[in-house]
């Protein structure tokens, strides 16, 4: 105890020999101690010591207890003077804007620009309709006649003749005509003259069917002399 008041005094002579204007100086703190500062009392305020930063906090990472501008103390946790304007801290203080900072603007991040490529795929994509080979047309009738069937009448000059017609086309027959050529044979075989005959084709006749049709073909009686006979040997078919 001794020894502290002899500190104490101490403390009281060299407070007392500073300038004559009522400003001196003192160190405050207990040497060796926790490096806190002792809180001015009555008429005593605490300045930073020359060549040390106005600004810098007590101690410490912790900053248990720092110097104001103003030569005030500031306890440890409290809050800093405003700064310059409360508009640019908020816009520095933005979390993805880098305008604040000085810094450059800050970049899309991969993962939005691939949720947004994912979500461009995940949509069914658009197919054209399948498309069809137009329908051939069907193909156009045709006409194909057997070989005349003949059958002789009470008249040399006149026979019966059965012909059978099919379409073997795609289209129906809807009309035409049959033409006949009769020979007129001599007794001994000579083929004397050839007479020509039209008939009208039995139409219509449906794709694939089939039909038959009998005539009675005659010839000038006096080109058939006695001893001479007809045969009905060429047909000619012509449809549309």
């Amino acid at each position: 105890m001794g020894a502290s008041t002899a500190v104490v005094c101490l403390s009281a002579v060299l407070a007392a020999c500073g300038s004559g204007g009522g400003d001196g100086h003192v160190a405050a703190g207990v040497p060796g101690g926790s490096g806190r500062a002792v809180a001015p009392t009555g008429d005593v305020s605490l300045a930073p010591l020359a060549g040390e930063s106005a600004s810098r906090p007590g101690k410490g990472p912790r900053g248990d207890t720092g110097a104001a501008d103003d030569g005030t103390t500031r306890p440890a946790g409290s809050p800093g003077p405003p700064g310059p304007s409360s508009g640019v801290a908020g816009k520095g203080a933005g979390a993805g804007s880098g305008a604040g900072n000085g810094g450059p603007p800050a970049r899309a991040s991969a993962g939005g620009n691939t949720g947004r490529a994912r979500a461009s795929s995940g949509s069914t994509p658009t197919t054209a309709p399948p498309t069809h080979p137009a329908p051939s047309p069907p193909a156009p009738a045709a006409v194909q006649v057997g070989a005349p069937e003949r059958e002789a009448t009470g008249q040399r000059w006149c026979e019966k003749v059965t012909l059978s017609f099919r379409n073997t086309g795609g289209t129906a027959v809807r009309s035409g005509t049959v033409t006949l050529g009769t020979h007129i044979i001599g007794a001994l075989g000579i083929d004397w003259a050839t007479i020509g005959s039209t008939r009208d084709l039995p139409a219509p006749i449906a794709p694939g069917a089939g039909t038959r049709k009998s005539w009675t073909v005659c010839v000038d009686a006096w080109r058939v002399p006695l001893g001479m006979h007809i045969e009905t040997r060429d047909v000619s078919v012509q449809w549309k």
